[in-house]
């Protein structure tokens, strides 16, 4: 989602005018919003607004210092494809997602938000294996901010107990099993509802009642099973533009993994 965080196409960044709060004199509310002039608004992009130093984002530097963000990625492999089968029939009826746009990928927007919350001291991302100052990276020899908090698919279903405990140990949250278990009719319509909007997309996740550890490590396929699998199900165009899009996107989901959680 970190996608929809960032100017489309790649263009410059500025601060979403809704957010862009003028600090007025005394006496006077402060509920004007940049980019608002007698009742008029411009057009939604691009902001007639100020950017902000570095901020890849239009969202304005003390709102994202609110949160303690948290980074689920997964294997261009793997998610790509998936992308792609929501945008092609039969499943193009459901999800209502009509054209595959590899810019949708989101894996450079998500490493260039990550780098800039590193920048700006608010995580402190620890790379995974590494020893020596608790494994930390630190900018000028200090470190400071949260704990990064990376997640990779992978892992997660590898070994759900695991890592979701040292998630929580992260955040600070109490760590309890069944926390991976949904199988009571108020949990199930509680998972239906949140993802109402993304019909289609989560239907496997719906069909559970818990996340159990894989019985098999995931085997990585060779480039040519890959391309044979893709091009049996989605055509040889389809399968190029899976390729291409996968090939894109593995420097940015690589830098990332290096810094994922570990049981």
């Amino acid at each position: 989602m970190t996608y929809y965080l960032m100017p489309p196409d790649g263009k410059p960044p500025s601060i979403a005018p809704s957010m862009n709060r003028i600090k007025r004199g005394v006496g006077t509310p402060e509920d004007g919003i940049l980019g608002a002039t007698n009742g008029t608004t411009q057009a939604p992009y691009p902001y007639h607004t100020d950017a902000e130093p570095n901020n890849p984002t239009v969202i304005p530097r003390d709102i994202l210092g609110k949160f303690h963000f948290t980074f689920l990625i997964r294997h261009p492999r793997s998610s790509i494809p998936s992308y792609y089968r929501c945008s092609v029939p039969p499943l193009d009826e459901i999800t209502g997602s009509y054209d595959f746009m590899p810019s949708e990928a989101g894996y450079d927007e998500v490493r260039r938000v990550f780098d800039y919350l590193c920048s700006i001291g608010q995580i402190r991302p620890k790379i995974a294996g590494q020893t020596g100052n608790d494994g930390y990276a630190s900018s000028n020899g200090v470190t400071q901010g949260i704990e990064v908090c990376v997640v990779d698919a992978d892992d997660l279903l590898d070994n759900p107990a695991g890592i979701l405990q040292a998630y929580c140990n992260s955040v600070g949250i109490e760590y309890d099993p069944g926390m991976l278990t949904w199988d009571t009719e108020a949990e199930q319509q509680q998972a239906s509802d949140a993802f109402e909007k993304w019909k289609g997309f989560h239907e496997d996740v719906l069909d559970s009642t818990g996340l159990h550890p894989r019985k098999h490590t995931k085997k990585v396929k060779s480039v040519e099973d890959e391309n044979a699998e893709w091009m049996e199900k989605y055509g040889p165009n389809g399968a190029k533009i899976i390729r291409e899009t996968v090939e894109a996107n593995i420097k940015d989901y690589e830098y990332l993994k290096q810094f994922a959680i570990k049981a």
